[in-house]
């Protein structure tokens, strides 16, 4: 049998943030799993090691203190990795930061630290990835289907303690026009930019409502939550050498809720 060794990450090094969240850690699993070798950028080496326990003995898998909001510590995070692995491959722009509030009782300040904890750190970290990144090189943003789509409030009437709060959907859809300016801007050097959006994720603890989980996938074509494994796929694609002709792309991972 013939296999496609260009969907393999052997000898690429991959830089993501927040690489130990729900969302985060599949995505890190799957891209070890792959053959890469993974640097996760993040605030609590605590909650890194608590989830990647196979830190102690896999070589391959590394963090590095990384606060997304601080322009000083993303590039010296991402100049230690260049130092110590010798290259900079892939950057996958997963963390966010903010507080979700009722619009009514949002703050100005709760607006911009919600903006600058999504949109704005992916400018942060793109930029200071590029004097790194060469031709072949790969950057990968995190939206949602939020930055596509609105909420949909008869399920959050009901619960609206999971409401998403206007500036990260706001934020999310420039997350997607980034990638989309990005992608023409380095289309030029060879350097990719695509766009996961991923659908209703809940974390553990929101899944500890039943109900709310069912209003969630009765919304979906596939009427299910996605599992964090789920984005592990599309994440190594568009890592990959496979990937190299596809740029400026959003791909919905949403079990088919913007299509209905």
């Amino acid at each position: 049998m013939i296999r496609d060794k260009r969907i393999g990450l052997e000898e690429k090094v991959i830089a993501i943030t927040g690489g130990y969240g729900h969302l985060g850690a599949g995505m890190t699993e799957a891209l070890l799993n792959h053959g890469a070798e993974v640097v996760v950028l993040g605030r609590s080496e605590e909650k890194f090691k608590a989830v990647h326990q196979r830190s102690e003995s896999d070589p391959a898998l590394s963090f590095r203190i990384c606060d997304i909001g601080d322009t000083g510590s993303v590039a010296q995070a991402l100049k230690w990795i260049v130092k110590e692995k010798g290259r900079l491959d892939v950057l996958v722009n997963n963390a966010v930061f903010g507080k979700a509030q009722i619009p009514e009782k949002m703050t100005d300040e709760e607006w911009k630290q919600g903006v600058d904890g999504t949109l704005n750190s992916v400018f942060r970290c793109i930029r200071e990835s590029l004097p790194y990144l060469t031709n072949g090189g790969r950057i990968i943003n995190i939206s949602s289907m939020y930055g596509t789509v609105s909420p949909d409030f008869s399920i959050y009437d009901e619960y609206p303690a999971f409401l998403n709060p206007p500036n990260y959907g706001a934020s999310k859809a420039g997350v997607q026009q980034l990638t989309r300016y990005f992608a023409s801007y380095l289309g030029q050097k060879g350097i990719t930019v695509n766009c996961i959006s991923p659908g209703p994720f809940p974390s553990p603890e929101v899944q500890k409502n039943p109900g709310f989980i069912r209003q969630l996938e009765a919304r979906t074509a596939l009427k299910r939550i996605g599992k964090p494994e789920d984005l592990g796929g599309i994440c190594v694609f568009l890592s990959s050498d496979s990937s190299s002709y596809i740029t400026g792309q959003n791909i919905q991972v949403d079990g088919g809720w913007t299509i209905i």
